[in-house]
């Protein structure tokens, strides 16, 4: 099972509730929007602390490190047979200057000997909750409405 680990944030606005996720690079997404967006995130090995994953990745996928925040525990979500995501959240009104996420490498066109460097995350924003849903891939919808049904929890 690959393990990964990630942040969704969330802020309170006069219009409602809005989640940042980030647009996933390279050329397979280039032209894609909708399940195109993903929460920052990434694999970690077995003896790491997942959290620790989480703010390193998020750090590295938006180019500024993750706010200071009080992160919580939302919980681990099956993306597919093989791959789950252990997700934390926090309240914050996250705002960076630009995104500059890390790259990886990929031959492309495939096949073409070619290999270019291409970014993990090429756009980030905030979204509401009902257009979140339409971007996001659609192993991840399970995350948001994991959040939005704890905020209705703890709502008093």
């Amino acid at each position: 099972m690959i393990t990964s680990a990630g942040i969704l944030l969330y802020r309170r606005r006069q219009d409602g509730l809005q989640v940042w996720i980030g647009h996933m690079g390279g050329p397979f997404w280039a032209r894609k929007d909708t399940h195109a967006w993903s929460i920052p995130k990434g694999e970690y090995l077995p003896e790491e602390d997942p959290l620790t994953a989480a703010l390193r990745e998020f750090s590295e996928e938006m180019g500024t490190p993750a706010p200071a925040a009080e992160y919580e525990l939302l919980g681990s979500f099956r993306q597919s047979a093989k791959k789950a995501i252990t997700v934390f959240t926090a309240e914050s009104d996250f705002d960076p200057e630009r995104i500059a996420s890390n790259t990886f490498a990929l031959e492309w066109p495939k096949g073409s000997g070619r290999i270019r460097e291409y970014p993990e995350i090429d756009d980030a924003s905030w979204f509401s909750p009902a257009v979140a849903r339409t971007k996001l891939v659609k192993g991840q919808i399970q995350v948001l409405e994991a959040l939005l049904q704890r905020l209705v929890e703890q709502e008093p």
